[in-house]
């Protein structure tokens, strides 16, 4: 018996619609969480200059994040970018990407439902530690388990 496989966008479809059903993420909900995450970016002292330094026009950073939570949120495959290759030169640690975290989690507890805003943190984490690591190790230090990313290790790293 020939059982017809599922093609690859078929399968992300459904898991996409699996996605949306157990947690009631869709693009609005999305959106709002960007926009409103930003805005908190925009004002952090701590990382909102990082931020500043490098975005003039915000609108196109958004619509890339929407693309990328799209992506990220439910699976939709609509993002293509490179995030590493954009964070590796920033001069971010471990307290860069712990408040990244705090106003995120904070924007999604706030604005999504429960579901909805324990998938977004869990990613978020995710993403955030991935990042971590990845300056860490593209900048020579490398970090046990547990371990994190402190200025004074890159600029070390740096100066060998």
């Amino acid at each position: 018996m020939n059982i017809p496989s599922k093609s690859a966008a078929e399968r992300r479809a459904e898991i996409t619609r699996a996605i949306r059903a157990e947690t009631g993420i869709d693009e609005t909900m999305i959106e709002r969480l960007v926009r409103a995450f930003y805005v908190r970016v925009q004002e952090d002292p701590l990382i909102g200059p990082i931020f500043a330094a490098r975005i003039a026009d915000w609108e196109p950073h958004l619509q890339q994040m929407f693309s990328f939570w799209a992506s990220v949120a439910l699976m939709t495959g609509t993002y293509h970018g490179r995030p590493m290759q954009k964070h590796l030169p920033l001069p971010v640690d471990s307290r860069h990407f712990d408040r990244w975290l705090q106003l995120f989690e904070q924007t999604a507890h706030e604005l999504c439902p429960p579901k909805a805003a324990a998938h977004f943190v869990e990613r978020a984490q995710r993403i955030a530690e991935s990042l971590e690591l990845g300056i860490a190790t593209t900048q020579g230090v490398l970090l046990r388990k547990g371990e994190r990313l402190r200025r004074s290790e890159l600029d070390a790293a740096a100066q060998n």
